[in-house]
């Protein structure tokens, strides 16, 4: 398939947030995302985190007042979506932590891919799921594409391999 921006892979979203302290708050402590350091030459309030491959840059509202309110959570609304190990881990964690979730299943020739969706503090959709286990095919007919999961593009996993490179004999 032609890349004809010779795009390598995403690289953050950026999301605006009525309160920089609160959302950066959730995004560590709900989703695991470590801040990284930000560009000192910005003179706007943000800040830049990472983990599994994906950056989240929060941007503070200029008047946090003017952004919609968030609707119910409906799975069919803007979203994005993070694959996990455990859909038991996912529904036990935010029941722990009191945060409202809609559950849902999808089948697709006999393989069942679980999703949970919630909000984030600013009423963007998160969605959770083991979609992993869904072959992603190009409606070309070609190989089936490799998914992050299965590449160990997680924070974690890069940190321990520098801290402990692999030595490979030949």
């Amino acid at each position: 398939m032609e890349n004809p921006l010779q795009l390598k892979s995403l690289n953050h979203i950026s999301l605006v947030c009525r309160s920089l302290e609160r959302t950066v708050d959730f995004y560590q402590k709900v989703l695991g995302f470590v801040p990284v350091r930000r560009p000192g030459s910005f003179d706007f309030e943000g800040a830049w985190l990472f983990n599994n491959g994906i950056g989240i840059h929060l941007l503070q509202a200029e008047d946090p007042h003017q952004m919609p309110a968030a609707g119910g959570i409906n799975p069919k609304d803007n979203h994005i979506s993070f694959q996990c190990e455990s859909m038991a881990t996912v529904e036990k964690k935010l029941e722990e932590m009191e945060i409202e979730y809609v559950k849902s299943r999808v089948e697709e020739g006999g393989i069942y891919v679980d999703q949970i969706f919630f909000h984030d503090p600013d009423g963007l959709m998160i969605e959770v799921c083991n979609c992993d286990i869904l072959p992603v095919i190009p409606l070309d007919g070609g190989a089936p594409v490799l998914q992050c999961s299965r590449m160990n593009c997680n924070l974690k996993h890069h940190v321990q391999q520098q801290q402990h490179p692999t030595t490979v004999t030949l």
